[in-house]
C-alpha cells in the first residue's frame, strides 16, 4: 500500500472511531510501528489529528457528535468535512474557478469546498473577493492580483467563519458578480438548507449577487439542514459531482438551475 493510501485509511479510520493506535493500525495496515509513526506525524503537521503516546485523535475541533434523526443531520466540523468525499470536492472547486474571469468581483460563503476554490483561484488574476471565510482568506492573503475584502462579525469556530448582524451588514449593498455558496443539504423543492445557525449572512449575499453558484457534492443532494437558506429560484446554478442522478438532474433542472456535473 502506498503513502498516500495508507495514510487516507487512518484518517479513514480516525474519522469513524475518533481515536487509533499505532499497533491497530500497525497491523491493519501491514506495516511497521515505526511507518505508522511517521504518517500519524506527517498528518499531525498537516492538522488532521493530534498525537498522543501510542496512538493518535482527531483534532479538538472535529470531535463532535454527528446524529441522524429523520434525515437531519448535525453539522460537522469543517475541517472533518475535508475528509469527506475530497476529490468530488477538489473536481467541483476546479470546475466553479473556470467560472471566475480578470476584472470580476466574487463573493466567497464559508465551507470546506467553498475553502477548496480559494485554493483553485491563487493562479487567477485582477480578482476581488469577499468572504466571510476564514480559511479561505488565508489562502487568499498575500496574493498581489487578488483584492481580498473580509467581514466583521462574530466568529464561529465550528465553520471557522463570520456570521452576525455586523457580517450581514457587511455584504448588504456589495455588487458581485458571482456568489459562491456552500450547502449542508439541497434539494429541487427545499433549495439549500444548513445546520449552521448564522445563515442569515448567506442569504445576504446571494442577494448581493448577478449569479448565485452552489457547489455541493451530490451526498449533500439526500440530506436536509434545519433552516432554509434559499428557494430554489435563488440558485442560477449547481456544480456537483457524477454522483448526481438523473432524477436529480431533471428535478433541478426543472426548477431552472443550470447543473453541471463533474
Amino acid at each position: 500500500m502506498n503513502v498516500t493510501l495508507r495514510r487516507k485509511k487512518i484518517l479513514d479510520l480516525l474519522c469513524a472511531q475518533g481515536t487509533v493506535e499505532v499497533k491497530a493500525l500497525a497491523e491493519e495496515l501491514n506495516t511497521s510501528h515505526v511507518t505508522v509513526r511517521n504518517d500519524l506525524t506527517s498528518l499531525e503537521k498537516e492538522g488532521k489529528l493530534e498525537r498522543f503516546f501510542g496512538g493518535a485523535a482527531l483534532p479538538a475541533l472535529m470531535r463532535m457528535p454527528v446524529a441522524s434523526q429523520n434525515g437531519l443531520d448535525r453539522e460537522l466540523a469543517v475541517n472533518q468535512r475535508y475528509q469527506i468525499n475530497d476529490e468530488a470536492k477538489r473536481k467541483i472547486a476546479a470546475k466553479a474557478a473556470e467560472l471566475v474571469v480578470s476584472n470580476s468581483t466574487i463573493i466567497i460563503d464559508s465551507g470546506s469546498t467553498t475553502h477548496l476554490l480559494a485554493q483553485a483561484l491563487a493562479d487567477t488574476g485582477n480578482v476581488t473577493v469577499i468572504t466571510n471565510n476564514l480559511a479561505a482568506a488565508s489562502t487568499l492573503a498575500g496574493i498581489g492580483s487578488i483584492t481580498l475584502a473580509i467581514s466583521g462579525g462574530v466568529y464561529r469556530n465550528v465553520s471557522q467563519s463570520i456570521h452576525g448582524h455586523k457580517a450581514e451588514e457587511f455584504f448588504d449593498g456589495v455588487y458581485a458578480d458571482i456568489a459562491f455558496i456552500g450547502a449542508d443539504g439541497l434539494d429541487p423543492k427545499k433549495g439549500v438548507t444548513t445546520f449552521n445557525e448564522g445563515y442569515n449572512v448567506t442569504q445576504t449575499m446571494a442577494k448581493c449577487a448577478k449569479t448565485v453558484v452552489i457547489l455541493a457534492d451530490s451526498s449533500k443532494l439526500s440530506r436536509s439542514g434545519f433552516n432554509q437558506v434559499l428557494l430554489p429560484e435563488q440558485i442560477d446554478m449547481l456544480i456537483t459531482d457524477s454522483g448526481i442522478s438523473s432524477e436529480d438532474m431533471a428535478r433541478f433542472r426543472s426548477q431552472g438551475i443550470h447543473v453541471v456535473a463533474v
